[in-house]
């Protein structure tokens, strides 16, 4: 285990992570307001939002970033149909379910991203800016292919009007909205319009994505203890895809010619699971899909396995792979 690798295991915002899981465990009443919570996201998406644009208007628009946002898309789009083979198969699951697991790991958890950018500046690896476009395009096109997987649209019995909430859901969502927004207004204020905010969005970050990832902690611990729907098979998928997507996703970026710290980014991007706009989709498209397995496979058993184990995995291959020294414009 190298240098960067033990980093991730010491960060204090993993460690708010693990605490929360702990005191799940242990039955502890710890817990944040829902209210605080929801707060609290916003904060972190905008943030990040807004220094993603920033960063972008520094740098300016070229080929890399293209190449970044295709490959991005592309991986989320492609990601289901293996990720649906797999649960098919070896998962034993019915058509519908697989579809709607399947679009979760296509998709992408922001709040996992949000810590690996976090982890990846602390190990002198900071992903570029326009890293943040790459995340929010991502989000839609797994649920388009989860989706045709499980019955496809426009099939016999759709519902157009269900179809209609569905897509709208997709593209306005919360967490899309607000960071494609973030980000262009990050993009049109620059460096000097954002150092009058800057303050609040920087000063404050770390202590904020600590508390939001306790809470995190306490509520994929408290499911793990309440789910029955996952079998050992089932368990067994949910850290595998991660495993193969974030590797995947890291020696894409390398190959297309991103930086270390970008190419890790992408590489856990591909290994997240959304756990927020798919499941929202799902629930309007595919009612008939459980909860209590998409649910519980990518909030409960990914999101923890990447945020202490693969996002330390991932940086250390693109730090092999690349190397150490490649930093974001």
């Amino acid at each position: 285990m190298d240098a960067a690798t033990l980093q991730t295991f010491t960060s204090p915002v993993v460690l708010f992570f693990v605490l929360g899981l702990l005191a799940a465990f242990a039955k502890s009443d710890l817990a944040i307001p829902e209210a605080i919570a929801k707060g609290m996201s916003l904060y972190l998406m905008a943030a990040i939002g807004l220094k993603g644009g920033v960063a972008v208007s520094k740098s300016g628009i070229d080929g890399t970033v293209l190449a970044a946002l295709g490959a991005g898309i592309a991986a989320s789009f492609l990601i289901p149909f293996v990720a649906y083979a797999v649960l098919k198969g070896f998962g034993k699951l019915d058509r519908i379910n697989a579809g709607a697991v399947a679009a979760h790991y296509g998709s992408v958890s922001v709040v996992t991203f949000v810590t690996a950018v976090e982890i990846l500046e602390a190990q002198n690896r900071p992903p570029g800016g326009y890293m943040v476009a790459v995340m929010a395009a991502m989000e839609t096109p797994a649920i388009l292919s989860g989706l045709l997987l499980a019955r496809g649209l426009g099939a016999k019995g759709e519902d157009t009007q269900n179809v209609g909430e569905m897509l709208h859901e997709v593209f306005f969502n919360a967490s899309v909205v607000l960071l494609l927004g973030a980000f262009a207004i990050g993009m049109i204020a620059g460096a000097d319009g954002f150092a009058e905010v800057s303050p609040f969005f920087e000063a404050g970050f770390k202590g904020v994505l600590c508390l939001f990832l306790l809470d995190m902690g306490l509520i994929a611990a408290r499911r793990i203890m309440d789910a029955r729907a996952v079998t050992w098979r089932l368990a067994t998928i949910a850290i595998a895809l991660p495993l193969v997507n974030g590797a995947a996703g890291t020696m894409l970026g390398a190959a297309i010619g991103l930086d270390a710290g970008s190419a890790a980014a992408l590489g856990v991007l591909c290994a997240s699971a959304s756990y927020i706009a798919v499941p929202a989709a799902m629930r309007l498209a595919l009612p008939e899909a459980d909860p209590g397995i998409y649910l519980t496979m990518s909030l409960s058993i990914t999101f923890p396995f990447n945020i202490l184990i693969n996002i330390g995995l991932i940086s250390a291959l693109a730090g092999a792979v690349i190397g150490s020294g490649g930093v974001a414009p």
